[in-house]
């Protein structure tokens, strides 16, 4: 793998995480005051997909990858690297407990991200073979 792939692959998670910020916000300041916080919840977890898969079709293949099971892995490292930044995010920013950062990946509770996580570690793998 070039050093430019692993730049573009930097910079793909930079620009998830940015999207998915943003999208945290407008579901917050948007959606949770119209829907209530737990079909909010449940809607962003297919919206935050959808826009994650809209990124993907759109940066993926400039990143040079060739074959299945480099997209598989990129897709691995794009879901680490989200899961990651959440509960840093949950942690640092929003100075939440480890109970409560970690059950926001439990479906049981009613929050999907996990869900979400598993699309993303597919989205790459999706786009290539969709080309």
């Amino acid at each position: 793998m070039t050093s430019e792939a692993l730049l573009r692959i930097a910079a793909l998670c930079v620009l998830l995480a940015s999207a998915e910020t943003l999208h945290g916000i407008a579901r917050t300041t948007l959606a949770v005051p119209r829907l209530g916080k737990d079909r909010a919840t449940k809607w962003s977890a297919l919206t935050g997909t959808v826009l994650a898969a809209a990124l993907c079709a759109w940066w993926v293949p400039g990143v040079g990858l060739t074959g299945s099971a480099a997209h598989l892995l990129l897709g691995l490292v794009l879901a680490a690297f989200m899961a990651a930044f959440d509960i840093a995010l949950g942690l640092g920013l929003l100075r939440k407990p480890w109970a409560r950062v970690l059950q926001d990946f439990n479906p049981a509770t009613g929050n999907y991200l996990l869900y979400g996580l598993m699309a993303l570690s597919l989205l790459p793998w999706l786009v290539w073979l969709s080309r």
